[in-house]
């Protein structure tokens, strides 16, 4: 694996170092060693796939908060998708910052996900699946999200959404002053 860090600390790039031969290819999409002296978290709990019909779907943007933070591992192994992170640390001097990277099945990257950033991502390709491997589990009480659409974030999407569920195109926009999302959810 090839661990690459963002401009927003915590936050990594994966892609695979493949073992190529006459049958394929073999590669570790996953290596607890290299993720913990890489100074990522390492734990995983729960491993999560979704499958999205048509293209300028958005899954997002969610996140837990204390006592249930989760970092997540994410990778496209099925069309693509444009991932979106936003730090939602409170301390951060990255604060609603973001991250955004395009996931394919042919690139195979990966995009590690920090505790405490929203996560979001819309497919570019109609039958895309996601796989996530995440440290913790689902904690609803804990859950918060931000809007895809909230113009103080100004998300890149790149194509205009064709499906959003009704709770994430519900979230409340944040107030210029950024403060926190969903508090009252």
């Amino acid at each position: 694996m090839i661990i690459s860090r963002t401009p927003i600390e915590g936050v990594a790039v994966i892609d695979l170092e493949l073992r190529s031969d006459d049958r394929g290819f073999f590669a570790r999409t996953f290596d607890k060693e290299e993720f913990l002296a890489a100074g990522l978290e390492a734990v995983v709990e729960q491993s999560n796939t979704s499958f999205n019909h048509l293209a300028g779907t958005v899954r997002g943007m969610h996140f837990q908060i204390a006592p249930h933070p989760e970092a997540k591992l994410v990778r496209c192994i099925r069309g693509s998708i444009l991932d979106i992170i936003v730090d939602m640390r409170p301390d951060s001097t990255t604060a609603l910052q973001h991250v955004a990277v395009e996931l394919t099945a042919e690139n195979r990257r990966s995009l590690y996900v920090p505790p405490y950033f929203a996560h979001g991502y819309q497919t570019l390709e109609d039958n895309t699946e996601v796989t996530y491997q995440v440290s913790g589990t689902y904690a609803p009480i804990a859950e918060r999200g931000l809007r895809y659409d909230d113009p103080v974030l100004n998300l890149p999407w790149r194509l205009p959404v064709s499906v959003i569920s009704a709770k994430d195109a519900s979230w409340p926009l944040l107030v210029p002053s950024g403060a926190e999302v969903g508090a009252d959810r």
